[in-house]
């Protein structure tokens, strides 16, 4: 089969937008910054104006002279526009993730076939990648054929080596370079076999990413630098296939190309690394994916997306995923979403989402959100929302939440703000109650408590002490409340309290349950009055007091109620300070 060689360059308009952690880093080329600096090295200038604009550059020490002397006086003008004064149109720029990437503005790539040979079903093409501009060779770029998805890596000399089989009528070689336009060198006309289907980055508005997974430190660890080097080189282009199946992410079905194919099934033996799935992926070890997941992702240790979720990721150990998901995530110790997630999340230790959350979190230690969640968060030991909840906190120890709209079940309940209800053996709210109220009723004349809280619910940790010859009683007993407020000045607390009496002796049981209700009254800010009736039950041994004690906590008017258990009507009065 004869070969004709015809070599084509093509320019493509690169542009890009950046897709990563957060919307801070998608327009740093358009934020508008102040800058004003004189007779300065352009390697100065560009660390300033990268501090000024919160990015930072990235660039080829060979793409210009660093000590190159610029003026720059700019205010409040496009980050673009300041970059086209200091290079005069010499470099062209493309945004990636948090970085502004520097480039060869007109400066491309060229293939060098060193040698082309077919058999029956059979091509192999070897040759050199070679910067047009130097003339010298370009080491770890890449060079692959878009539709058959057979590709390899150049070598420090530039070198590569491509076999591809199939009975072909044309090969169109690429090679693509980061800093680098593409280049495209075309072999005979017309092909017979190609992937479901492919698409580079200006065939579809949205159509690419960026691999933040690869930022990742355990991904970071499973894969290769030739690998990496091969996604930042060409990560505009995408493929479609039905299946791959890999050993491990450097032995695919799809090969040195894995990495820029989405499957509808992935099969992974120990692990492997993909653009995307849309459909099941299953593997032994881990999954690692560079864009988004749809329906099903299932792995032995970890999955770790670059994309997004939608649908269900279950892990042995990890789920990471460096945008939103949208399903069910379940993971033997950790869930963490670097964007939204809405639905459910289960995991043995911790969750945690770093922007908002819809749904439902369970975590045998802690739940973290540094965002707004919206429905329940239970963990064995601890919940934390560092803005809103509109739900429910349940934890076996803490619970915190900024602004806190629902109900909070723990040991300890903390917000800034309460519009719900706590129920803990403390529950502070920052602002909220930080009441001290001293009081006297029948039974005990001195007793002094903390109310902390809101109006809806209020915590009662209170201590007394009876003084007298001959009738001494020490207590100290929790409780709750609720105001009912009339106006600024009245309201009316309904309070629970239970208490232990200590009458000289410890091995007696002295329990003494009371409810009240007391008239308050704000004579002026910060001192309110308060009296009313009260309720209470006494369960104990009348007549075994120590010497000293008292020996009848009971009034005579007392009524029976059980077995060792009285109850009567008594009174409250005191004054509360806030």
């Amino acid at each position: 089969m004869k070969l004709k060689i015809i070599l084509l360059l093509v320019s493509l308009s690169l542009w890009c937008k950046a897709q990563n952690n957060t919307d801070d880093y998608r327009r740093n080329l358009d934020k508008l910054v102040k800058l004003d600096v004189k007779a300065k090295p352009v390697s100065e200038v560009l660390d300033k104006l990268s501090k000024t604009g919160g990015f930072f550059f990235s660039y080829s020490g060979a793409l210009f002279n660093q000590d190159s002397i610029v003026n720059v006086n700019a205010s409040n003008i496009p980050v673009r526009d300041v970059l086209d004064r200091i290079f005069e149109g010499k470099v062209a720029y493309k945004e990636m993730g948090e970085h502004v990437i520097l480039r060869y503005a007109a400066n491309q790539l060229t293939i060098e076939p060193e040698n082309i040979s077919s058999s029956e079903k059979s091509y192999q093409i070897s040759g050199y990648v070679i910067d047009k501009t130097t003339g010298q060779a370009v080491k770890k770029a890449s060079v692959y054929e878009k539709r058959t998805l057979d590709g390899d890596l150049t070598d420090d000399k530039g070198h590569f080596k491509i076999r591809i089989k199939g009975d072909h009528k044309m090969i169109i070689l690429t090679a693509s370079k980061e800093m680098y336009r593409d280049t495209s060198l075309v072999f005979l006309s017309d092909i017979k076999i190609k992937p479901e289907g492919y698409r580079d980055k200006d065939d579809e508005k949205g159509s690419f990413f960026f691999n933040t997974i690869e930022k990742s430190g355990i991904s970071r660890f499973f894969l290769s630098s030739k690998q990496k080097f091969q996604s930042m080189n060409i990560s505009g282009f995408l493929a479609n296939s039905p299946f791959q199946a890999s050993f491990t992410p450097g032995l695919s079905s799809h090969g040195i190309m894995s990495s820029q194919v989405i499957n509808k099934a992935s099969l992974n033996v120990i692990g492997g690394y993909t653009a995307g799935i849309n459909g099941v992926e299953i593997a032994g070890l881990f999954n690692i994916t560079k864009g988004n997941v749809i329906k099903l992702q299932i792995a032995g240790g970890f999955n770790g997306v670059g994309g997004s979720v939608e649908g269900v990721q279950v892990a042995g150990l990890l789920n990471d995923v460096r945008t939103g998901v949208k399903g069910v995530q379940v993971a033997g110790v950790l869930n963490h979403v670097k964007e939204d997630a809405e639905g459910v999340q289960i995991a043995g230790i911790t969750n945690i989402t770093f922007k908002g959350f819809r749904g439902t979190q369970i975590a045998g230690v802690a739940n973290i959100s540094p965002e707004k969640t919206k429905g329940t968060q239970i963990a064995g030991v601890f919940n934390y929302t560092a803005k809103e909840i509109d739900g429910a906190q349940i934890a076996g120890i803490f619970n915190y939440a900024k602004q806190m709209k629902g109900l909070q079940i723990g040991l300890v309940n903390i917000s800034d703000y309460n519009d719900g209800y706590s129920i803990g053996l403390v529950n502070y709210v920052h602002h909220g109650y930080h009441k001290i109220s001293i009081s006297t009723n029948e039974t005990v004349n001195a007793n002094v408590a903390l109310k902390t809280g809101n109006a809806k619910l209020y915590n009662i940790i209170f201590a007394g002490k009876n003084y007298g010859d001959s009738a001494r009683i020490l207590t100290a007993g929790l409780g709750f409340g609720h105001d009912f407020i009339f106006n600024n000045k009245l309201s009316v607390a309904a309070e629970l309290t239970g208490q232990y009496l200590y009458l000289g002796n410890w091995d007696h049981t002295n329990f003494m349950n009371k409810f009240q209700a007391n008239l308050q009254y704000q004579v002026f800010k910060g001192i309110t009055l308060f009296a009313g009736p009260a309720y209470s039950t006494y369960s104990g041994t009348e007549g075994t007091a120590e010497k000293g004690y008292q020996q009848r906590v009971a009034p005579q008017r007392a009524h029976k109620i059980s077995l060792g258990t009285k109850g009567w009507m008594g009174w409250n009065a005191g004054i509360t300070l806030m």
